[in-house]
């Protein structure tokens, strides 16, 4: 089974907003690791696909 980014992404977000919600002390974390990684992926494209 594959998924592909497009349905990846919202998945994503939806499972960070609800641990949001459930902890919002998490979202420190959550934004830092998200910035961590675009910023991966913008460095290194190749490691995408």
């Amino acid at each position: 089974m594959t998924i592909s980014t497009l349905a990846l992404t919202p998945l994503i977000s939806l499972i960070a907003g609800v641990l949001i919600l459930v902890m919002p002390r998490l979202l420190n974390y959550i934004v830092a690791l998200y910035l961590i990684v675009v910023g991966l992926l913008g460095l290194f494209p190749h490691l995408v696909g």
